[in-house]
């Protein structure tokens, strides 16, 4: 089989279903990978087959270095980790070993037959261990929130303020701020009216007032804001009137109460709820973020599904337009999120994405197990539909309305009724904006092993590696150096030197040193329109050996060190102090050696590349640079695919006619091989050009062409077959020659990336504040 697809942007589903034999043919089923910009709904009961075309699709976007993100409420989606090119028994035998236990079998011989299964299985659908060895490398990460089993993710900072560009669109801002409230309230056990609710309207107004003041906002400082909110009126009224002291009082103990549960800690550390970093690692390559949420209780679910579509907002916003497919949003089970009558907080941050993500190169992916799960406003912004097995006429009916008046030339309705009724797993209708006609498909082997939900253990097994690294960083982040020296009730210091001390939440009442600073770098460069400022809180770990400051050994820090407290809990003892600092009156000779240091590390790092002419925007990492260059190309490619297309959809066109005027004179003359002349089509072409292309040539017009051979009955109109059929194949070929040639020209790795950078002067390094900050250990 011709892989030319690979390079065509061509996403390979599976191969056309025969309606009337309900066997798969040779004709593949592929569907353009943009395609999905107008987003796609997956519908059919359980055992259908819903997951393995849902990690079919998300298998396809991978190898074409699209990344995803998953939200997967039934933990099958984690399946995608389960792949092995080389096929072992070892690397089989954890994911068997309940089913071989259940069935009594032996674990190894059970995992054998199964690698050797799921080998045979994906060889036969033309897939071979190279195909399987590009999916396994591509970086895959189970995160489940609020829980230990996978790798852990921070989702309290998505209480930030969002992108400037979602700030400034009133509607978009409304709804992103919508969602948020009732989510929060949601993880409380809250379900409120957004109009009447006066738990609502003063989270709303302390959210948006923090939002516009760009303040950072966190869980704990939520709940102060609760209390003694920066603002005396909602509306006309007075605060005390409308929501007097001691009913946000209750409001702020619910929150409290959460904040203080040992299991909240989980939602609070691990990664960051960074979209981009999400999706793509530092060299651009596409990931999979797989978010399982099984574990989670409805009022969990609802608070993390709305802040994950929140944040995925505010990251699309800043993309610039595209007509290409960039990136997948898939959710395994809509049901409850999306309903069409209740308004659950996800449900406006859902519909906002389906109606505006296209423009993004977006793709959003949803499957259910009825269609009666959807929305129906959302139901209009799906542009593809995968419909398998149904067995409620209800549901039946549903699907054939949304359908259409007049079905398809290819089938009637009362086909349509009797083929759900009665379709076996694997096999859907597929019905597209973007086809001509209805296909019937049965869907290809997946690359991953679909052993079905996994478990908080296999989870946990799975994702082992990726914890250890995250657990050694958050150690290496907490190493204190100045473990075992003394410590002292009372520390002399300079009243010229400002001191902090931060909350002692071990209560143990001892505190090490470090050396604060606060400072702004100006870059300016009139000629690349480049004016930023950057401020950087840095803090310097300070060891009483020390003999001089070397700010060398500082690291950057989120939390601002002037909000703690200026006065010493009463029962403290302190770490001692390098003499070098209790002389620097002041601070003045650190702050010197800051704004040295500062001048000789801090640069504008930028990025460019000569051809095609691109530079990056100041602030954009080399990543981010690297992915809008790989989309500027992605664009070109597609932009030369469609002169491809245009190209040889009229070559095919002239070689069907003649095709079909031969084989009409062959058919008089020879009845005999009418059924074996023409029986395997050329997929890629139909695939491109959006049809179920109705070519057939290959191996049966030879077997037909030699048949006539053997027996002499060679005319010239069967000639002219053969001369067609040539012809074609020779189209094909052509076609795979243009196309790795564009595959190569347009490969991010034959592109170079150039880094320079702008260096600030002296006078625009402000050294804006440096201070003591005592810790406790």
């Amino acid at each position: 089989m011709s892989k030319s697809y690979e390079k065509l942007g061509l996403f390979y589903l599976g191969k056309d279903v025969d309606k009337e034999t309900m066997q798969a043919t040779q004709a593949l089923t592929l569907l353009k990978n943009k395609n999905f910009t107008t987003h796609a709904a997956i519908i059919g009961m359980t055992g259908s087959g819903k997951t393995g075309l849902g990690i079919g699709i998300i298998e396809e976007a991978a190898l074409d270095n699209i990344p995803s993100i998953i939200i997967d409420p039934k933990g099958d989606m984690g399946n995608l980790c389960l792949s092995d090119p080389s096929f072992s028994t070892n690397s089989f035998e954890p994911w068997v070993a309940d089913e071989a236990h259940s069935k009594n079998e032996d674990v190894t011989s059970y995992a054998q037959a199964t690698a050797k299964q799921w080998k045979e299985g994906i060889e036969s659908w033309d897939q071979d261990s190279e195909r399987v060895k590009k999916f396994h490398d591509i970086k895959k990460t189970i995160y489940t929130p609020g829980s230990s089993a996978g790798v852990a993710v921070n989702v309290m900072n998505s209480l930030t303020s969002p992108s400037l560009e979602v700030m400034e669109q009133s509607d978009t801002l409304a709804a992103y701020l919508k969602s948020t409230v009732t989510g929060l309230l949601s993880f409380i056990g809250m379900n409120v009216d957004p109009l009447e609710s006066k738990e609502y309207i003063l989270l709303a107004q302390i959210l948006s007032k923090s939002w516009v003041n760009q303040e950072e906002l966190s869980i704990d400082r939520l709940i102060g804001k609760i209390i003694s909110p920066s603002f005396d009126h909602i509306g006309v009224l007075r605060l005390e009137d409308f929501y007097p002291q001691e009913e946000r009082f209750t409001l702020a103990t619910k929150f409290n109460t959460l904040l203080a549960s040992p299991s909240f800690a989980q939602w609070l550390t691990g990664d960051e709820l960074d979209i981009q970093k999400l999706l793509y690692d530092e060299n651009g390559k596409a990931k999979i973020a797989i978010f399982s949420i099984s574990h989670l209780n409805d009022n969990e679910r609802m608070f993390f599904v709305t802040l994950l579509l929140n944040r995925y907002i505010a990251w699309m916003r800043l993309q610039s337009g595209t007509s290409t497919l960039k990136t997948i949003l898939y959710m395994d089970e809509i049901f409850g999120f999306f309903p069409p009558t209740k308004n659950p907080p996800s449900k406006e941050p859902m519909l906002l994405l389906l109606k505006q993500a296209r423009a993004f190169g977006v793709g959003i992916v949803l499957s259910t197990q009825n269609p009666v799960d959807i929305d129906y406003k959302g139901l209009s912004n799906i542009g593809t539909w995968f419909i398998g097995r149904l067995q409620t006429t209800q549901d039946i009916d549903r699907v054939i309305e949304g359908l259409g008046g007049k079905i398809d030339s290819e089938f009637s309705k009362n086909e349509i009724r009797s083929i759900l009724s009665h379709l076996t797993k694997r096999t859907f209708f597929l019905k597209s904006a973007h086809l001509d006609h209805i296909r019937l498909f049965t869907t290809r082997w997946a690359l991953s092993y679909l052993k079905g939900p996994l478990t908080r253990v296999e989870i946990s097994l799975l994702m082992q590696g990726k914890k250890l690294k995250q657990n050694s960083e958050k150690s290496q982040a907490l190493s204190n150096e100045t473990m075992g020296q003394d410590f002292e009730p009372y520390q002399k210091v300079d009243a010229t030197i400002p001191q902090y001390y931060a909350p002692d939440v071990t209560e143990k009442n001892h505190f090490v040193p470090s050396l604060c600073a606060k400072a702004k770098v100006h870059f300016f460069q009139d000629r690349r329109s480049i004016d930023e400022v950057y401020e950087y809180l840095l803090e310097l770990t300070l060891d009483p050996k020390e003999l001089r400051i070397d700010w060398t050994a500082s690291r950057e820090i989120d939390e601002d060190f002037s909000v703690y407290a200026h006065t010493a809990p009463q029962k403290a003892k302190f770490g001692a102090l390098p003499k070098t600092l209790l002389e620097d009156k002041g601070l003045k000779n650190a702050a010197s050696a800051l704004e040295e240091y500062l001048y000789r590390t801090k640069e504008l790092e930028l990025f460019r590349c000569i051809s095609p002419k691109l530079e990056s925007k100041a602030g954009e990492s080399r990543t981010d640079f690297i992915i809008r260059l790989q989309d500027i190309l992605n664009e070109s490619k597609e932009q030369e695919i469609e002169k491809l297309q245009e190209q040889y959809s009229k070559k095919e066109k002239m070689l069907l006619d003649r095709l079909a005027r031969a084989k009409e004179r062959v058919e008089k003359e020879s009845e005999d091989s009418q059924s074996s002349m023409i029986e395997t089509g050329i997929a890629i072409l139909g695939a491109l050009f959006g049809k179920t292309t109705p070519t057939k040539i290959g191996t049966a017009v030879r077997k037909g062409s030699k048949v006539l051979k053997e027996r002499g009955e060679m005319s010239r109109a069967a000639e002219r077959v053969a001369e067609v059929e040539t012809a074609l194949e020779d189209l094909e070929y052509e076609l795979e020659d243009k196309i790795d040639l564009l595959d190569g020209k347009y490969r991010i790795e034959n592109y170079e990336i150039e880094r320079f950078s702008i260096k600030p002067r002296k006078s625009d390094i402000v050294i804006e504040e440096c201070a003591v900050i005592w810790r406790t250990l």
